[in-house]
């Protein structure tokens, strides 16, 4: 029953998250300045897909380096297969 644009949907469903008490949400990188500049600062947003620059995309889509996330307003960062793959997780 999804209509109009993903980024609308997205706002809107941030908006109610966060007017039913919650503390955030989880949202792509491609979400964050949006969501930050529409919602308080100590809003949590938890974002997948975070790949170290020259990291494989693997099967995400829209990805980001931990950096650009942090700086773009990301609270939260979620790191998977480039560590839990790499050679040397630590």
């Amino acid at each position: 029953g999804q209509q109009g644009p993903a980024a609308e949907q997205v706002l809107r469903l941030a908006r109610l998250t966060h007017s039913s008490g919650l503390d955030g949400v989880v949202c792509s990188a491609h979400e964050i300045k949006t969501l930050r500049n529409a919602l308080p600062k100590n809003f949590i947003l938890m974002v997948p897909g975070i790949r170290p620059e020259g990291s494989a995309k693997d099967d995400q889509a829209r990805v980001m380096t931990p950096k650009q996330a942090v700086m773009e307003g990301a609270t939260h960062l979620v790191i998977g297969r480039p560590i839990t793959q790499a050679k040397n997780p630590e």
